[in-house]
């Protein structure tokens, strides 16, 4: 196989490739280390490459895959969100205030991956400590969407916070990648880059060694290529962890297993309050030819509603900015990240350190956490916002009632131009992005976004199916069925 073909495998496809002998995961990662070499100064995908570190796993995989053995992913490259601490290689959260932080512990997930084989090309581009949703608030610079509006040259964003792992993804520049997703940050982006997202039941992945922004919140998943892949990455990344409090202590089924059943039967329910007003004609009717899909396949499709709806923008972006505030407390500059040349007092250290080493969303939220927390303004809205966030939980369980699974549109456009101004004048505009995919981190349920589909300008377009808790199986069998069903093979034209 020429280069090109290799790196345009899929990770089942590669892995297959790899234990029958088709090629070597020498040949392998020297091929996405060209493509890498050749497309990252456009893209800005990876903020740190490992090449050397890739050529040695690689070698040590050939060797156990020569001798018959090996894990369910040897030998297969893949692109590390730089919110994953890696023992000994540059984690930052892509923010100045960890510019120069190396880890001397691997983060769980990780070590998970690397257990059964993986080979890690690099650290991934990303939102400053994951908080965007255009992975323009990086240290290092903001990534470039792959893909092309037709007949425009603007660069566009892949989405945020984990922009470039969908990047890398989309781009052929590694098998598959980790990311993470808080509100929306694994399946927003896989929507804009046509590729694949799912966000696990909170719990399923360990949250050690993941760099935190909202604790309760957070949960690692993977961005890949197909749905397919999307469980075999999920299999490796899932796993109890003593050092996770939030770790459920659960037995993760086999993934793969559910890819091909049939949703004869299964009852999809479409929830009312996603049809929102000034919605793009093209989402919805995107979202009406994923209903027809799945009526076609047997499904029955039933009307449901989620009344609090409403309510998860702003009780989202109470809690978060709560929760942030608090886990970036830790950052001070004397224990360990960016410490300020500039002072005279411990409390001048602390003030400039500080406002050195965080970039402007980061603080902006810090502020809106530090306000809702304070003394006068706990009840009046941190309290309530917790309060919405359990009745938005009570809809899902009502629903669950009369539907096995939700489907939805994953955004609520195709990807926007980078420095688009209205939305950088406004966060609110900007915060609008994740208005289909909240409620299922506040909920802490499993969510997949799965390109269906092209808009007008030739752009990418995802739906998002939603499962009950611990029902990743329903959500992965609905998903494969989805991409059948759509038959999604567009891919951006190379312009690096």
């Amino acid at each position: 196989m020429s280069k090109s073909e290799l790196t345009r495998l899929t990770l089942t496809s590669a892995v297959e490739g790899l234990k029958s002998k088709q090629f070597s995961s020498a040949e392998l990662t020297d091929a996405f280390i060209s493509a890498i070499e050749t497309a990252n100064p456009a893209l800005n995908a990876y903020v740190a490459t490992t090449f050397d570190l890739a050529r040695d796993q690689a070698k040590a995989s050939d060797a156990k895959l020569a001798r018959g053995e090996g894990g369910r992913l040897e030998g297969a490259p893949l692109g590390i969100k730089d919110l994953y601490c890696t023992k000994g290689v540059r984690t930052t959260a892509c923010s100045g205030i960890l510019e120069n932080f190396v880890p001397t512990y691997e983060s769980t997930v990780t070590q998970n991956l690397f257990d059964d084989g993986a080979v890690m090309l690099g650290k991934l581009n990303m939102d400053e400590f994951a908080m965007g949703s255009s992975n323009e608030t990086s240290k290092w610079g903001a990534v470039t969407n792959p893909w092309k509006s037709r007949g425009s040259n603007a660069p566009l964003t892949p989405g945020g916070s984990s922009g470039g792992s969908a990047s890398a993804v989309a781009a052929d520049l590694c098998l598959a990648a980790t990311a993470s997703d808080t509100g929306g940050s694994i399946r927003q982006p896989a929507a804009f880059t046509g590729t694949v997202g799912i966000k696990p039941t909170y719990g399923r992945c360990s949250r050690y060694g993941m760099v935190a922004f909202a604790s309760s919140l957070d949960q690692a998943g993977p961005i890949t290529k197909t749905v397919a892949d999307s469980a075999l990455m999920l299999q490796s990344m899932c796993s109890h962890d003593a050092k996770d409090s939030t770790s459920l202590n659960m037995p993760v089924p086999d993934f793969s297993a559910f890819l091909g059943k049939s949703v004869k039967g299964l009852r999809v329910g479409i929830p009312d309050e996603y049809r929102l007003d000034g919605i793009p004609a093209e989402i919805d009717a995107l979202w009406e030819q994923g209903i027809a899909w799945l009526k076609d396949a047997g499904a029955e499709i039933v009307r449901i509603s989620l009344p609090h709806t409403k309510y998860a923008l702003p009780c989202y972006y109470i809690i978060a900015p709560a929760e942030a505030s608090s886990n970036l407390a830790r950052y001070d500059g004397m224990r360990y990240g960016h410490r300020t040349d500039h002072g005279q007092s411990l409390t001048d250290i602390y003030e400039n350190s500080r406002s050195e080493g965080f970039g402007k969303e980061v603080k902006r939220r810090i502020m809106i956490g530090t306000y809702v927390l304070s003394a006068g303004f706990y009840d009046a809205y941190y309290v309530k916002a917790l309060k919405v966030r359990r009745r938005i939980a009570e809809d899902f369980t009502n629903a669950w009632n009369s539907c096995d699974v939700v489907l939805t549109p994953a955004t609520p456009s195709a990807a926007f131009e980078l420095g688009d101004t209205q939305k950088a004048a406004d966060p609110v505009a900007m915060y609008l992005n994740d208005v289909f995919t909240v409620t299922t981190n506040l909920a802490g349920l499993p969510g997949m976004a799965v390109p269906a589909g092209l808009d007008q300008s030739g752009l990418p377009l995802g739906l998002q199916v939603i499962g009950k808790p611990l029902d990743e199986g329903s959500v992965l069998t609905v998903g494969h069925v989805l991409e059948q069903a759509a038959g999604f093979t567009a891919r951006p034209e190379k312009w690096w």
